[in-house]
């Protein structure tokens, strides 16, 4: 007779998972997603905007803004030329099919700041542009 000294013919395989532990590992893997991708999305620089009544809320990886001082940044990182921060435009444009910029501008900017990012935006090769406010 070959086989085991502890051979026990009443034990059987596990025929059956239990499943509850799996799905709450993924319902709190799926929270964690999503409050990073809103993270990923909202970042950017503290800026205070102009405020006003209309507009709504448009989803884009692509974050420009301006501060006070006139100083551009790029999904929070500050970019001193232009041929810079066009680069990293095409870069983060590229991960997307059809990429949207939203430009922030600070209420104390100069106009003429807002408007450098706007063109820089449209040199990248983006034309789908959404100006951000803030609701009062």
């Amino acid at each position: 007779m070959a086989g085991s000294l502890y051979r026990d013919e009443d034990v059987a395989g596990i025929t059956d998972i239990n499943v509850t532990p799996f799905v709450d590992v993924l319902l709190v893997l799926l929270v964690v997603f999503m409050v990073t991708a809103k993270l990923i999305v909202a970042r950017g620089v503290e800026i205070d905007k102009p405020k006003a009544s209309t507009g709504g809320d448009v989803q884009s990886t692509l974050r420009v803004s301006v501060n006070a001082a006139g100083d551009l940044f790029v999904n929070g990182d500050k970019f001193d030329t232009d041929a810079t921060a066009i680069a990293r435009i095409r870069e983060v444009a590229a991960t997307s099919d059809k990429p949207k910029a939203i430009i922030a501008g600070d209420r104390k900017s100069a106009y003429g700041g807002v408007m450098r990012a706007i063109d820089l935006v449209q040199q990248a090769g983006i034309t789908a542009i959404a100006l951000e406010n803030e609701r009062p």
